[in-house]
């Protein structure tokens, strides 16, 4: 595990730092240093047992196992901001000092004024540890949100949309990610929330596991509770191909095979680079589905855009469901430009962020250019669906999970 073995380096040149910090801070009182040194070692040690555990169990965080990777996380993104604060303490005290020592304009100095010593800012010092304190607690409490679905409303307007489809109901959700769950209630509550919007199309934009399709077993009656008019539909995304389970593959295949059973119990059409034609009224749009296509290399890519719309007819409306947001701008726009609206999820905000109106923020933009919500290339638009479940750490903080409802117009 790479990634952790880097996460685990930065913690100790963390604790090494801080705890230099930590003496400076406390050297008129041994107790005071006393406790900064034990909760230091207190708390590398539990990032110790985190790394060994997970590294030797990497299954999904859930239960008790969830509070410990919270409380691990907390503690090194605590570290990290405190670390950046004494850092920049440290940068103000360096040029303090050498102002000090070299910019006096006197021939003569003193002994004293060659030996100047700058004091720590005591306001930093709080702030590091009123900010820490902050971030720990907000993880915590985005525990508690896990389950907090809402419905974001979108209102979809195209000269290409015909008259029989105005005021149609299209619920999106995506990125269920069933292994994180940990009871049965909480998915389920937001099922009831779908079906009481009465909606006239369901579409599920992929990742209905995390690593392995017997994670949908216990959820199956639930989810299947899904219905609507014209139909519940469905696309891959990543985390369906076992693509994260350690296996061979004759085995990989055997557990993708059980993908496709899933869908099958839950009576939900897995469209696979394919395309319908849904018809109302006499009229009729074209739903095209593809399976996992991402720019990024990391991700498996199996869609197959040009095979999923071979026949359609280009004057219809034409929404495409594609997981992976960065299929988007990477091939749609450019070779694409009769779809309409493509919906897709899988960065799920980070689980991590704000939204108040007028402006939206999460570390995931750093990755994602298309990362939450609503974006538009002249008449071609794209919706991101920042998740319906979790996955690491079994919460969310800022951006809570989407259930999305788009009304024709």
């Amino acid at each position: 595990m790479p990634f952790a073995n880097v996460i685990f380096t930065l913690l100790i040149v963390f604790d090494i730092y801080l705890w230099v910090v930590l003496r400076q801070y406390t050297r008129k009182s041994p107790k005071k240093r006393l406790a900064g040194t034990l909760v230091i070692i207190v708390s590398t040690l539990i990032f110790v047992l985190f790394y060994y555990y997970f590294s030797s169990n990497p299954a999904p965080a859930t239960g008790g196992r969830n509070v410990f990777f919270v409380y691990t996380i907390a503690v090194f993104f605590s570290k990290a901001i405190s670390v950046l604060i004494f850092l920049m303490d440290d940068i103000r005290r360096l040029f303090q000092w050498l102002y000090l020592r070299f910019a006096k304009s006197s021939v003569k100095q003193s002994a004293e004024d060659s030996a100047v010593s700058v004091s720590r800012s005591g306001f930093l010092a709080w702030l590091a540890m009123g900010t820490s304190a902050a971030f720990t607690g907000s993880l915590f409490h985005g525990m508690t949100n896990k389950y907090r679905y809402r419905v974001k409303k979108q209102v979809i307007t195209s000269d290409k949309i015909p008259a029989a489809f105005k005021g149609l109901k299209i619920v999106q959700i995506s990125d269920i990610h069933s292994g994180s769950f940990t009871n049965l209630e909480g998915p389920h509550s937001g099922i009831r929330m779908i079906q009481e919007l009465n909606p006239d199309l369901i579409l599920f934009t992929g990742d209905l596991v995390n690593s392995s399709s017997s994670e949908m077993d216990p959820y199956i009656d639930i989810f299947k509770q899904l219905n609507a008019p014209l139909g519940v539909y469905s696309v891959l995304g990543n985390h369906d191909y076992a693509f994260y389970k350690k296996a061979t593959d004759e085995e990989r295949e055997q557990d993708f095979n059980y993908m496709l059973e899933q869908h099958q119990k839950l009576n939900w059409k897995l469209l696979r680079n394919e395309h319908v034609v849904l018809e109302k009224g006499g009229e009729s749009i074209t739903l095209i589905g593809v399976e996992n296509w991402s720019k990024n290399n990391r991700f498996p890519t199996y869609g197959d855009l040009a095979k999923a719309t071979e026949g359609v007819q280009n004057n219809q409306f034409q929404l495409l469901m594609s997981h992976d947001p960065t299929h988007w701008e990477a091939e749609v726009l450019k070779l694409y430009p009769d779809i309409d609206l493509t919906l897709s999820g899988h960065t799920h905000g980070m689980q991590f962020g704000f939204e108040i109106p007028g402006l939206k923020w999460s570390p995931v933009q750093m990755i994602y250019k298309h990362w939450m919500g609503m974006y538009q290339s002249g008449k071609q638009q794209l919706y991101v669906n920042t998740g319906y479940g979790f996955i690491g750490y079994a919460g969310r903080v800022g951006i809570l999970p989407e259930i999305t409802l788009f009304e024709l117009a």
